[in-house]
């Protein structure tokens, strides 16, 4: 097995997010809250689905939240992601929510990984530690070893005494088992009435034996506010940038459609080209290809490839969004210039804005347009075409690359 592939068997994940996070003060559950930019449950759910590994994701979702949580999951996943994704309602404690996520896997997912919502910076290593070692052993546990001297204190404040932190470790998730063995677990506790706080309880109290394997000091449960405060930091840090220039032009004919930025204006002449021609969303497109160094738009979409005839451009650019993501990449602005002598293009750069921010999945203040002419100098100036060159930046969501 190697840093991103796991031959059989099939493995799947639940996140238990059924929880509404009193500890955390908030007035919705704290999976949905903005972290860096990104919704803390998107974070977590991406962590897992860029692992070719896993086939198949459940989230268990509050019953009041389970609208906005499918809602939320569509917008920011790409359609490859969300291909894999199941939501259903979760339950009043945590092993409710597992078994109705373990209920919602397909039948043929053999290993299963539960993972907390709230712990987003889970990383890629300890994801594929957890599913080696349920693979070859049956139950593991992502974990660290407890650092920090441990006290046992009375409830008058005074200490009893210092416990031995020798053999002690501090459980974190993925904790991940084989359907079977956690399937088992779940029949003997419903048998016998028992409530775990986690799956590795619910197994050691089945007798199954369950291993710890390596986790992570980063992969710690976001559960005050300030824990937030301290993910978003370490976020931010991690982050890389990239910048990205895009240019192009095509020339102006009669008996074509304009269309700039997915709006169609209405003009005597069109941008003659073998898509619909549209510079905007084409300089655009470029930008970002440059910026994740992936060659040009004629490389992806070459015209002598009879599915692009006429295509709408903002396809083109949501592909290379999709692209984008699959790269662990998201705008954080672009700044376009459309070079045109005629026609007057203010009325429309609001509606371009809003078409090109769609196709991103970012604010529409992140895509700045601007139109000016050469003073009827040169091609643009005499009204045979019309150009335009974008920049942008990126930033890498999950660390340098």
């Amino acid at each position: 097995m190697d840093n991103n592939t796991l031959q059989p068997p099939c493995a799947g994940v639940i996140i238990p997010a059924g929880g509404i996070g009193a500890r955390f003060g908030a007035s919705h559950p704290k999976q949905f809250l903005d972290l860096a930019g990104t919704p803390m449950l998107v974070r977590t759910c991406r962590a897992f689905l860029e692992v070719t590994a896993i086939r198949w994701l459940v989230v268990a979702a509050p019953s009041a939240y389970l609208d906005q949580t499918i809602e939320l999951l569509h917008t920011h996943l790409t359609p490859g992601q969300t291909d894999r994704l199941r939501v259903t309602v979760g339950g009043a404690t945590r092993q409710d929510s597992v078994r109705a996520g373990l209920n919602a896997l397909p039948p043929e997912i053999e290993l299963v990984l539960v993972h907390d919502a709230a712990r987003p910076l889970v990383d890629r290593a300890t994801i594929l530690r957890c599913l080696r070692g349920a693979a070859e052993q049956g139950a593991v546990i992502a974990a660290v070893p407890v650092k920090d001297t441990l006290k046992n204190v009375a409830d008058s404040g005074v200490i009893r005494h210092t416990v031995d932190r020798s053999g002690l470790w501090q459980a974190q998730t993925p904790q991940a088992a084989r359907r079977s063995l956690l399937q088992r677990a779940f029949a003997w506790g419903e048998q016998q009435g028992f409530v775990g706080t986690d799956e590795a309880s619910l197994l050691e109290a089945a007798g199954i034996p369950v291993r710890v394997v390596e986790g992570s000091e980063r992969n710690f449960k976001i559960t005050r506010p300030e824990d937030l405060r301290l993910a978003a930091a370490l976020v931010q840090e991690e982050r890389s940038m990239k910048i990205g220039h895009g240019f192009d032009a095509h020339r102006l004919v009669p008996g074509r459609k304009l269309i700039l930025g997915g709006v169609t204006i209405d003009y005597a002449l069109g941008l003659d080209g073998h898509s619909d021609a549209d510079v905007v969303a084409h300089a655009l497109t470029d930008a970002l290809l440059g910026a994740l160094g992936a060659g040009d738009i004629g490389r992806h979409f070459p015209d002598s490839d009879p599915r692009y005839k006429g295509i709408d451009s903002l396809l083109l650019l949501a592909q290379v969004q999709h692209l984008a993501e699959s790269r662990g990449y998201a705008l954080s602005n672009a700044d376009i210039t459309i070079v045109c002598q005629q026609p007057k293009l203010a009325p429309h750069l609001a509606g371009m804005q809003i078409n090109l921010a769609r196709c991103c999945k970012v604010a529409p203040a992140a895509i700045n347009i601007k139109a000016t002419t050469t003073e009827k100098m040169g091609y643009t100036g005499r009204g045979e075409g019309i150009a335009a060159h974008a920049v942008v930046l990126v930033r890498s969501e999950h660390g340098c690359e």
